[in-house]
């Protein structure tokens, strides 16, 4: 089990209660003696306070569509509409994700976007597929630094999961690779989860609590949020919350699923504060802590679906603990050279431990911890040759394991010489990036380029063949490049296009992973970089009262390191090995429209069309099969009413999904007619 696990959150918690204490009992007191002594200054105080608690006036957006007038600062590094950048891009706000979809997890967020279908087995067990990739094809930032570390795995896994999506004020969403900006792994796409800051500046003290409470019936799950924020004189603001997450054993259509819930509580706290009004430094800390999430899948108490294999494992729980410490400054007005200036420092330690009791009564804990120390820097110039963002990155991982085996009694009878990944190891990844935005006329070009280093160092790694510790020690470097373009028709409808490189260097889950689950995977010793070329073109409309967005991308595939049967046998299971030959493409069409008859109804619909195929071993022979997972053709149609003060509102839609009978070697073991779904939704809401 993970060691000390949750005093961190008990702090924060604390730190809350603390914090409300001050707010709800000392500061009205403050305020009061204010009156007294400045009654102008109160006054202007409660207008900001009235103005802070108020519902925003902008109406949330139907699921599944775009808002093309939404600011976005992760397209390009800075804000921008979307309707302005030449990428495909969703965002989802705070509101959207409190009121309009009420999710859960973070990977929820994406739910209904075209080209993203959602991966869950189970409520601490999500993953998002971008495009056709998921796990450490995609990389999710906070606040702009890296959630993404050497640790990470190829297919679905649990860690976009360890974000509170309560103590976020945005979502971002850029698809496509996204390596020239943002380093390695980001190839299906970027998502970038920008947390909360005080809500309101303004003259004297303004402060205000909020309380959100979730319940649901199907699931048996209880989620309670409370948060404090406060501001003085334009000069310091604070916001702390704590939410905490009670799910149950979730209740089906063919009655309850045992051993499907588990809890939850994350604490966060950000500072800011203002030097001037073109200076400001933030901090910011946040902790999520997940206790016995089950992998029920794999137990004993899993049920069978129309012929699916249960489980062998009595007990298959894990532990999950990230917290993120960071310090970013950031300035406008830098000089006559540099317009703006983002400088930031970041520790995120992520903790994990697997606590597996097998069908025989024997055990085992398996885990790591992962200590990631990063920095990077962001600048931001206008010259003769166009607008240039350009920096550096570098993010160092220590990585430490762990494997204890037990007896049926309970008894440690061995420790292994690794756990999942390589003991006593480090990774360094580090970048050098630019990028010029060139108008000229209606047309708008961005040439962007990125220098990446990539070492690798595991001091203990398991031999596959002789048992023995060995150690492993690599390095990658890349150079990759960007070219977008946008076409502005008129002010309302603009073409984009472009042609994007992507590069993924092998972490410490390719080269080191030890692990048992439907195959057993070994080290791998030599394996090259990912490389990635993704052309797209498309075209996006904004109306006064429709909006549109089409697109359609190719994706090609070169070296992608890919697991293969070796022919041996490991515990029952068959082994297998990783190497990089993946060749193939993926491409797709996303579309997307809404249209507003009149003032208070929308309606709405996407639809999403992705083909992936790859070099494949199938009796002996390498043929062109499908790739695993691929999203089956999916549209979506709704309509949406609202109130003229958007505080009544009722949501219909339904989803078609076609069936998913293009499958991969993999994919055949599962009948298609599983993947007919048609389900209907009807929200209410006050």
């Amino acid at each position: 089990m993970l060691t000390e696990r949750g005093k961190t959150s008990n702090t924060v918690f604390q730190i809350s209660l603390l914090c409300f204490a001050v707010f709800v009992l000392i500061i009205p007191a403050q305020a009061a003696k204010m009156e007294q002594e400045n009654e102008p200054a109160v006054i202007e105080t409660a207008k900001e306070i009235e103005n802070a608690t108020a519902k925003p006036e902008k109406r949330l957006t139907p699921a599944g569509i775009t808002r093309l007038d939404e600011i976005t600062v992760t397209a390009k590094r800075h804000e921008e509409k979307i309707f302005d950048v030449p990428y495909t891009a969703h965002v989802v706000n705070s509101d959207d994700i409190l009121f309009q979809k009420s999710i859960k997890t973070i990977p929820e967020v994406f739910r209904e976007e075209t080209g993203v279908m959602i991966q869950k087995t189970s409520h601490g067990q999500g993953s998002p597929f971008i495009r056709g990739f998921t796990g450490f094809h995609n990389v999710l930032l906070i606040d702009g630094i890296r959630l993404n570390n050497s640790t990470f795995r190829e297919g679905p896994n649990q860690y976009w999961n360890t974000i509170d999506p309560y103590s976020i004020r945005k979502v971002e969403l850029i698809k496509g690779p996204g390596s020239v900006m943002y380093g390695s792994d980001s190839i299906g796409g970027t998502v970038n989860a920008i947390t909360k800051s005080p809500q309101r500046y303004g003259k004297g003290l303004l402060y205000n609590a909020n309380i959100y409470n979730r319940y649901a019936t199907g699931e048996k799950s209880y989620i309670g949020r409370m948060e404090l924020s406060a501001s003085y004189d334009n000069k310091v603001g604070i916001i702390t919350g704590y939410t905490f997450k009670d799910f149950g054993d979730f209740v089906s259509g063919d009655g309850l699923l045992r051993n499907t819930g588990y809890d939850e509580s994350d604490g966060d706290f950000k500072l800011e504060y203002f030097l001037d009004k073109d200076k400001k430094f933030i901090f910011a800390f946040q902790n999520v802590n997940q206790e016995d999430v089950p992998r029920t899948s794999k137990t004993t108490q899993s049920k069978s679906f129309r012929g699916t294999k249960i489980g062998s494992d009595i007990k298959r729980d894990l532990d999950q603990e990230r917290t993120l410490s960071y310090i970013q400054f950031h300035w406008d007005k830098v000089s006559n050279v540099i317009e703006r200036a983002k400088i930031s420092l970041s520790y995120h330690n992520q903790r994990e431990c697997r606590d597996r009791i097998k069908g025989s009564g024997s055990g085992e804990e398996v885990g790591f911890n992962v200590d990631t120390y990063g920095i990077w820097t962001q600048f931001e110039s206008t010259s003769p040759v166009g607008h240039l963002t350009y920096g550096i990155d570098y993010y160092h991982d220590n990585v430490t394991s762990f494997k204890r085996n037990f007896n049926s009694a309970g008894m440690l009878t061995s420790v292994g010489i690794q756990g999942t990944v390589a003991d006593d190891a480090a990774y360094d990844l580090f970048g050098v990036y630019i990028q010029d935005e060139i108008s000229l006329g209606n047309f708008e070009f961005i040439v962007s380029a990125r220098y990446i280093y990539a070492a690798l160092d595991a001091d203990k790694v398991e031999d596959p063949d002789t048992g023995k510790e060995i150690c492993i020690n690599e390095n990658w470097t890349g150079l990759i490049g960007s070219v977008r373009m946008m076409y502005y028709a008129n002010q309302h409808w603009n073409i984009f296009g472009g042609i994007s490189q992507g590069f993924r260097a092998p972490n410490l889950s390719d080269m080191t992973m030890f692990q048992a689950d439907s195959s057993f995977e070994t080290p791998t010793t030599n394996l090259d970089s990912e490389k990635f070329i993704t052309m797209e073109i498309g075209t996006k409309a904004d109306f006064a009262n429709w909006s549109a967005q089409l697109s359609y991308y190719y994706t090609y595939l070169d070296g992608m390191i890919v697991r293969s049967p070796t022919g041996a046998i490991i515990d029952g299971s068959p082994e297998v090995q990783k190497a990089n030959i993946g060749y193939g493409n993926i491409d797709g069409v996303e579309a997307e429209a809404s249209y507003s008859p009149c003032k208070n109804w929308t309606l709405f619909g996407n639809f999403t069309w992705v083909e992936g195929r790859s070099k494949q071993v199938e009796g002996g022979k390498k043929n062109y099969k499908p790739f695993d997972r691929m999203m089956p053709t999916t549209g979506r149609a709704g309509a949406r009413w609202e109130s003229d003060d958007s505080r009544l509102w009722a949501e219909a839609q339904t989803t078609i999904v076609d069936n998913q009978d293009d499958l991969s070697l993999r994919d055949r073991q599962i009948q298609a007619e599983f993947l007919q779904v048609v389900p209907q939704d009807i929200q209410f809401t006050h």
